[in-house]
């Protein structure tokens, strides 16, 4: 079974489940609403029966038949989350299905994160429509989303080991429940440590959470519910215990109103992110988390101050205000922190579970051996680019410390792709993540490329200016010292496209070679594309540092591609052959 037929068969099961939790469902909207008609019926009939022995039987019937639409209400809103739940496994499904025929157009593309002077993210495609950030990005939180792009961008290890990562891909019942939590949309973190830090500056006035008043509200509540028994059995006047209400409701109202205000403004975005939020973590954890509870109970209180009856009700009989500001005191000294510790946990999980799902998605991919050497190292057997798939083509390559690798072709050869296949690899082994390759080892090294330049004509740059402006970028991103884990300067690789392109040939070659000339004398390798067959002629005077490879083509009645990189500088070009086949395919 294939992986699409894999995570179509999971998704039809799950679409099943849905259509069966739904019928269900409209079974207990009828029982719910046979048992409230008998309910209110027989309590009617009770009222219009003079028989004491029928009417006894009708008002306990009346309370079977309310008994079961409270049971049967519950087990609806059991079942209406059931099917929350059960459609949004379907979707996770759905998703990765359509994954495996190409179309990741329902996963985040982290646009916002796209750079075009970053060192080499823009270059290589690591963000954007159907970049590699949309094609693995599987978080349910904002916060992993960032973490995830973190990663990429800056080359951070994601901090779980290949054997944790492995555990996890195959554990594809937790995983897909987990992506699950955000296929409605995503939990906005920010949004709650927002929230958090603004709860934890909430002046609260000292005597409202002091023990003694504590003390005091407990014996008030106690002399209280005294006075209503003694009133109910004529001992005292019933206007005292009326009175003494009416006074706790005031005294309640004019000491926590503004502070609940407050307090609710405070926890408001919290209110539509706990749900989502408690679901996550009870994934990570069997037990259940006081703080979490504590906090919900907070917000179903803030919640009910809304009905202006009930909180005359609870604030009169047992000062309700001030029992929840009591509570939201304990709970901010003792639960916001392990709020945001949780949180953390979250997103951690969230870029665990993510590259977990590539290295899933990705059976053919392989971890990286990660070199402790202050030297330059990149050795790749079976290097592919992660865009392709299966058709892709599978090269050796071999990059040496301070060593220059002049890449000749045809238009649509292959050499760009092979360019942003070593580049995307290398930024997946720096990461943690599992590499699209049979074997690759990589040293830790700093990373710059110049591929896909553009003009900017709002701002007055040219496409030759710009290119300019990146080359002096590079100069300077190569004098940038960054110290390894040795302590010793990192040394960079360049990966270039066609230098100067925005020139004619001529002076293309010679600010080219100028160019390697300058820069092969820094702590430097380097990867160049070119179209320019003259500047492979740079390995001719320094052998031991420039070298020549070519992907080659074959014309005959047709243009064949073998998309191989190999040692030597390329023969054929093609686009005077297809240029007169278009011409004359016109003319016919």
């Amino acid at each position: 079974m294939t992986l699409e037929q894999f995570y179509t068969a999971h998704a039809e099961r799950y679409d099943r489940q849905v259509s069966a939790l739904r019928a269900r469902g409209r079974g207990f909207v009828v029982v719910e609403i046979v048992a409230f008609i008998a309910f209110f019926a027989l309590m009617v009939g009770a009222t219009q029966t003079s028989h004491s022995g029928w009417r006894m039987t009708e008002v306990g019937l009346s309370l079977v038949s309310l008994v079961v639409y409270l049971a049967v209400r519950r087990l609806d809103v059991r079942n209406d989350e059931r099917i929350r739940d059960e459609e949004d496994l379907r979707t996770a499904y759905e998703r990765e299905a359509q994954a495996q025929c190409g179309d990741h157009g329902a996963f985040d593309d982290g646009a916002r994160y796209l750079d075009a002077h970053h060192a080499f993210s823009f270059d290589l495609d690591l963000f954007g429509s159907d970049g590699l950030y949309q094609r693995m990005c599987r978080t349910v939180s904002t916060g992993g989303s960032d973490a995830l792009a973190q990663r990429l961008r800056d080359l951070q290890p994601i901090g779980a080991t290949p054997e944790e990562i492995d555990r996890l891909a195959a554990d594809v019942s937790f995983r897909m429940a987990f992506i699950a939590k955000g296929c409605r949309g995503k939990i906005d973190t920010e949004a709650i440590r927002q929230s958090l830090m603004a709860v934890l500056q909430l002046p609260i006035p000292a005597f409202l959470t002091s023990p003694w008043m504590a003390l005091l509200v407990r014996i008030d509540v106690v002399a209280f519910l005294v006075s209503v028994i003694a009133a109910v059995m004529g001992r005292v006047d019933a206007m005292l215990p009326m009175w003494w209400g009416t006074l706790h409701f005031f005294l309640a109202y004019a000491l926590c109103n503004a502070h609940l205000r407050h307090i609710g403004g405070a926890l408001d975005r919290l209110h539509g992110q706990m749900r989502q939020l408690v679901s996550v973590i009870s994934l990570l954890t069997p037990t259940r988390i006081p703080s979490f509870s504590q906090l919900n109970g907070l917000l179903n209180d803030l919640d009910k101050r809304g009905n202006i009856l009930g909180l005359l009700l609870t604030d009169s009989f047992y000062l309700s205000d001030m029992l929840v500001v009591r509570r939201f005191a304990k709970w901010r000294e003792q639960g916001a922190d392990e709020v945001e510790a949780w949180m953390d946990r979250m997103v951690r999980k969230d870029v665990e579970v993510t590259v977990a799902t590539l290295r899933y998605n990705h059976p053919a991919t392989v971890w990286p051996e990660q070199v402790a050497t202050s030297t330059l190292t990149f050795e790749a057997r079976g290097l592919w680019h992660p865009f392709l798939g299966a058709k892709a083509v599978r090269n050796d390559f071999r990059i040496e410390d301070r060593n220059f690798y002049i890449v000749t072709g045809a238009n649509m050869a292959g050499k760009s792709t092979f360019l942003r296949a070593i580049g995307v690899n290398y930024v997946l082994a720096m990461t943690g993540m599992p590499v699209f390759a049979e074997r690759l080892s990589v040293s830790r090294f700093k990373i710059f490329s110049s591929m896909r330049t553009s003009d900017d004509l709002s701002r007055g740059i040219s496409y030759f200016n710009a290119e300019l402006l990146r080359l002096k970028q590079l100069i300077a991103f190569c004098g940038h010292n960054v110290v390894g884990h040795d302590g010793q300067p990192l040394p960079t690789l360049i990966i270039l496209d066609e230098i100067l392109k925005g020139t004619n040939s001529a002076d293309k070659l010679n600010g080219s070679r100028m160019f390697l000339e300058a820069i092969s004398h820094k702590d430097v390798a380097g990867i160049i594309a070119t179209h320019d067959l003259k500047l492979s002629e740079m390995a001719d005077r320094e052998p031991s540092r420039f070298h020549n490879y070519c992907f080659e083509i074959e014309l005959g009645e047709r243009v064949t591609y073998s998309y191989k990189v190999t040692p030597g500088v390329a023969k054929n070009q093609n686009a005077t052959y297809l240029l007169r086949q278009i011409l004359e395919s016109g003319q016919a």
